[in-house]
């Protein structure tokens, strides 16, 4: 069967047929790919049976291994204790709510409470200078309710604002920390060399697609603070775009089945975790491609583009 993508109903996300992720990808195949990851944003791949190394076989076809560096924190991931860190292959992101014994965390641990923030729209990596290319997202156990990951297409949200608002974004440079993001679900108890860890990235509010060179909005749980404004106005400011980017017709939501990958691009969307059921596991593995380059750098609009206005599948 050959590669076919198609929409998946009326939102900007595309479902993913005649490709086994298990096996290697010839170069017309990664082109593919890619030119539908430029076009959706995010693709589904039903029925991939993955292994941790053939997901990192596939992802490697696309880029590098995000590293992990500043912003990520000391120790294991999300602040999990070596009796609660899981034994996955290298480049392998522990996203679920599993402990080291099998057993779903406890919902008064740490682990558990820093990640309860994943239900706030966030973009991956954007508390890193060199924010993530693509997540993907394998499904290796799912729950019987919720459990739903929604997207936000950031280019449409870009494109639908008023002339005035759209202006007034286009420079604007924003403060981005997993401390702000973790504060807004009331974890603050951060050692100092924690917070030294998360220190707040400056990250461009309108960025463009290195690609296709579409502008789009980079929100995120994760920023805290517009550059040369208080603390009030910006995280009022803040709130409201995130608000109208993340209006129905904007977001796709994914219903998982097991073993559903799900990949996307975190330079045009935000997305967030629904609530499931704590006491089932949830056992989702992630790897994440490094990014292009720093936003600081990038103009908001390259020259010779001055931004698109198609429509989010298109």
């Amino acid at each position: 069967m050959a590669l076919a993508i198609h929409p998946i109903g009326d939102a900007f996300a595309g479902e993913v047929t005649g490709v086994d992720c298990r096996q290697p990808l010839s170069p017309e195949t990664v082109a593919a790919i890619e030119a539908g990851m430029d076009r959706y944003a995010v693709l589904v791949y039903r029925g991939q049976d993955l292994t941790d190394e053939e997901q990192l076989a596939f992802t490697l076809h696309f880029g590098e291994i995000e590293k992990k560096g500043p912003g990520s924190g000391t120790g294991h991931i999300h602040f999990r204790t070596d009796g609660q860190a899981r034994a996955l292959a290298r480049g392998i992101g522990d996203f679920s709510n599993i402990d080291g014994a099998g057993k779903p965390l406890r919902p008064d641990s740490r682990a558990h409470q820093f990640k309860l923030a994943d239900r706030l729209w966030h973009s991956d990596s954007s508390f890193r200078a060199v924010p993530a290319k693509y997540s993907l997202l394998s499904g290796r156990a799912v729950p019987s309710w919720g459990g739903r990951t929604e997207f936000a297409d950031m280019r449409a949200a870009h494109d639908a604002l008023d002339e005035r608002t759209r202006g007034e974004v286009e420079d604007l440079v924003c403060r981005h920390s997993q401390i702000f993001s973790r504060a807004a679900v009331g974890f603050a108890e951060m050692s100092e060399a924690e917070r030294e860890a998360f220190k707040p990235v400056r990250q461009r509010l309108v960025r463009h697609h290195p690609v296709t060179a579409r502008k789009s909005l980079f929100l995120s749980s994760h920023a805290g603070e517009v550059e040369g404004w208080s603390i009030p106005e910006s995280r009022m400011f803040l709130a409201d775009l995130v608000e109208f980017a993340t209006q129905r017709h904007f977001v796709y939501s994914h219903a998982w089945r097991l073993h559903d990958f799900v990949v996307w691009d975190n330079r045009v969307t935000m997305h967030r975790g629904r609530r499931f059921d704590p006491t089932e596991p949830r056992d989702v593995r992630q790897t994440r491609l490094a990014g292009d380059a720093e936003t600081i750098e990038q103009r908001a609009a390259p020259e010779g583009h001055a931004g698109s206005s198609e429509t989010s599948s298109g």
